[in-house]
């Protein structure tokens, strides 16, 4: 049997015992979950009042923040047209 193994591309700290290696998967759910909190941050919102405004589920959201889950490509679009134009996907939305 193969087992399929990830490219780890962040060794752990051999000084921390704590410390764990990072996958390539690992690292790029890390970085969407930071863009993702960046925008609702910088649009001064809660995690509910983003949810509620731009129509994703609050769970959903949480999990992709909390890098629990990988947000797919179409997500990320999403929340890139929202950094830089909020209003524009508001009023799309009918609200």
């Amino acid at each position: 049997m193969r087992v399929k193994t990830e490219p780890i591309i962040l060794d752990p700290d051999p000084s921390d015992a704590e410390d764990f290696e990072v996958s390539a998967r690992a690292m790029e759910r890390a970085l969407r979950a930071r863009l993702i909190r960046r925008t609702r941050e910088g649009l001064g919102l809660s995690q509910v009042e983003f949810a509620r405004r731009f129509k994703v589920p609050p769970g959903t959201l949480r999990d992709w923040e909390q890098a629990r889950a990988t947000p797919p490509d179409f997500a990320m679009a999403y929340v890139a047209v929202i950094a830089r134009h909020p209003d524009l996907v508001v009023a799309a939305l009918g609200e």
